[in-house]
């Protein structure tokens, strides 16, 4: 009978020893309560805790990412905007995570949610659009700032797309094309002003020397009769003629 009871409470210190093992991998915490109050963190490794007497609470400390739904958010300059935004983040403190708040990853969320609201409503549209890195920025500082008392750190905040209304694009493009026009013009008329100039250096040049000027005729007149197919009537000025005979004089 002793025999029986000794065999029983054996099995009973086993089936307790084993049920209070506790194996905790190197990107885990374990957060342990005893009799409802906080204890201790457990670090990685394999552990022991009393069954019924003590809790754990497994925390991963890994980096997490958490996906912020696109939502409208309206600019200082009352234009409304769909933009969404990705977190990256991770637990500092695994026994605030589990005392301080009730689900953290859920809380991070919506509070950089709100963040993101706060920002780009405070910030004009050519600002959003062109200085995404610094609205991102401004974000996380805000989110960090909350987040910190929690155990959370906000590793970055990336925001993934800034869409604009159908109509926003539309006034943008013809902008940008009446843009492009201007440049164009811009250009062309540089290149009038440029060639107008070699044209007046070259006739300066030209006028110094009346010879000159009849040769470049002659020479113009060569490049056009290349073609046999062409007809051409000319009245050449007297000096032309003139040079002409005296070329053929000598």
């Amino acid at each position: 009978m002793i025999g029986a009871v000794i065999i029983i409470f054996l099995v009973i210190g086993i089936v307790v020893f084993f049920s209070g093992l506790l194996q905790v991998y190197q990107f885990q915490r374990a957060v342990v309560f005893t009799l409802g109050k906080f204890s201790h963190v457990k670090e990685p490794g394999l552990g022991w805790i009393v069954p019924i007497i003590q809790r754990a609470r497994i925390i991963d400390m890994r980096i997490k990412t958490a996906d912020v739904p696109r939502q409208e958010v309206m600019t200082k300059d009352n234009i409304p905007v769909l933009a969404n935004t990705v977190v990256y983040f991770k637990v500092e403190k695994p026994e605030d995570v589990v005392i301080k708040i009730e689900d953290f990853e859920y809380a991070v969320r919506q509070y950089t949610q709100a963040a993101l609201r706060d920002v780009i409503g405070n910030a004009e549209l050519d600002f959003v659009l062109s200085e995404r890195e610094k609205i991102a920025n401004s974000i996380k500082e805000i989110v960090d700032a909350e987040t910190t008392d929690w155990g959370v750190d906000i590793e970055s905040i990336k925001i993934q797309e800034i869409e604009l209304p159908s109509e926003m694009k539309r006034a943008m493009a013809k902008q940008a094309e009446a843009e492009r026009e201007r440049r164009a013009v811009i250009i062309a008329a540089d290149g009038e002003l440029k060639a107008s100039e070699n044209l007046k250096k070259a006739a300066d040049n030209l006028a110094t020397n009346p010879v000159a000027i009849q040769l470049r005729t002659l020479q113009t007149i060569r490049d056009i009769a290349a073609d046999p197919s062409e007809k051409i009537v000319l009245f050449m000025p007297t000096e032309i003629v003139e040079t002409v005979k005296k070329i053929v004089k000598k």
